[in-house]
C-alpha cells in the first residue's frame, strides 16, 4: 500500500490525537484520492485543481441536503484546498445482484428508500440552492449538447463500429433529432452520478446505512438521476419507484434515452484521452431498460 507520505502527513496535521491502526486507501476516484483510517475516517485529497474545486462544491451541497435527506450522508468536519475527511459510513455497494436476492419485504424498502432520496432530492427549493451558491452540476445537458454528443459517436465511434451497433445509435437518438421527444426540464438538485458504489447498503439490516461522494452534484435534469439508477438496477425494479417518487412518470422517457447514451460517452472519453479503464467503465450496467415512449407498468 503506497500511500503519498504527504497524505500522513496531513492527516496526522488535522487529527493530532490519532492513533493509526489500520488504513485502506483508493485511488479508483477519477479525482480524489481516498485514504480511509481504523474505518472511522475518511480522508479525501483532490489529485488535481477539478478536484479541489469539486471538494467546495460538493460541502456546498452537503450543507443544504443535510437538512432535506433523511438518509445519512458525510458531513465534512474539515475542510481545506484539496483536502476533506468526514466519520466513516459502513456498508457496502449496493448492487443489482445484491438487491435482487433480497426478501420481497427488504427489496420493497429499499427501493422505497432509493425512491425517498430521489424524491426529498429533486424537491429542494430552487432558491435555497441559489442562495446557497449550488451551481449547475457538471452532468447537466442540453438539447444541443445531446446533438453534438451525436455527431461526435457518428465522427469518432462509428469506424470501430459493426453496422447493428451504428442503427442501434441512430434509433437512439432519433426522439431527439425529430423533437418527439422534448428535452426541456426545471432544473433540480441532481446527484449527477449516483453509481452504486456511491450507495451504501447495510446487510445486517437489510437497509440502505447512508449516500456519500457528491462531488458532481448541482442544478440538473432529474431524469440524469433517474437514468443512473436504470443502468444500475433496471427498469422493473426503477418503475416500483413510482409510488415514492411522483416525478417517474414525467422524466422516465428522457432517462431511458439518457442511459443508453453512457456508454458512448465514456467510450469517447477513452479514445479522447487514451485510456481503455474510462471506455471499460460502465461494464456490468443493467441492460433491462423500455424503449423511449412505453408507458410504465
Amino acid at each position: 500500500m503506497n500511500i503519498p507520505f504527504w497524505y500522513l502527513k496531513k492527516i496526522r496535521a488535522v487529527y493530532l490525537n490519532l492513533s493509526i491502526d489500520h488504513l485502506d486507501f483508493n485511488q479508483d476516484g477519477m479525482i480524489n484520492d481516498v485514504v480511509i483510517v481504523n474505518r472511522e475516517l475518511v480522508c479525501r485529497f483532490a489529485k488535481d485543481d477539478w478536484g479541489k474545486q469539486a471538494l467546495f462544491h460538493e460541502a456546498k451541497v452537503l450543507e443544504v441536503v443535510q437538512k432535506y435527506l433523511e438518509l445519512r450522508v458525510p458531513y465534512f468536519e474539515h475542510l481545506e484546498e484539496g483536502f476533506a475527511s468526514y466519520r466513516f459510513i459502513e456498508g457496502e455497494p449496493l448492487s443489482r445482484n445484491t438487491l435482487l436476492k433480497l426478501s420481497k419485504a427488504s427489496q420493497a424498502r429499499t427501493i422505497s428508500q432509493l425512491a425517498k432520496f430521489h424524491h426529498q432530492l429533486h424537491s429542494i427549493p430552487n432558491e435555497v440552492l441559489v442562495n446557497a451558491g449550488v451551481s449547475s452540476s457538471n452532468a447537466a445537458r442540453s438539447r444541443e449538447d445531446w446533438l453534438r454528443l451525436y455527431e461526435q459517436v457518428q465522427e469518432t465511434l462509428f469506424p470501430h463500429l459493426w453496422r447493428h451497433q451504428q442503427t442501434w445509435i441512430h434509433e437512439l437518438f432519433a426522439p431527439v433529432i425529430t423533437g418527439e421527444l422534448d428535452m426541456t426540464y426545471t432544473p433540480v438538485l441532481i446527484y449527477g452520478d449516483k453509481a452504486v458504489y456511491h450507495i451504501l447498503f447495510d446487510p445486517i439490516s437489510d437497509s440502505i446505512s447512508g449516500l456519500i461522494d457528491f462531488g458532481t452534484a448541482g442544478l440538473g435534469d432529474p431524469a440524469c438521476d433517474i437514468a443512473v439508477q436504470l443502468g444500475n438496477y433496471g427498469e422493473s425494479i426503477v418503475q416500483h419507484m413510482e409510488s415514492d417518487y411522483p416525478m417517474l412518470p414525467s422524466v422516465i422517457d428522457r432517462a431511458r434515452f439518457w442511459v443508453g447514451t453512457l456508454e458512448l460517452q465514456w467510450a469517447l472519453a477513452g479514445i479522447k484521452f487514451n485510456d481503455i479503464s474510462l471506455s471499460l467503465a460502465h461494464i456490468g450496467l443493467a441492460r433491462e431498460v423500455e424503449p423511449v415512449g412505453t408507458r410504465l407498468n
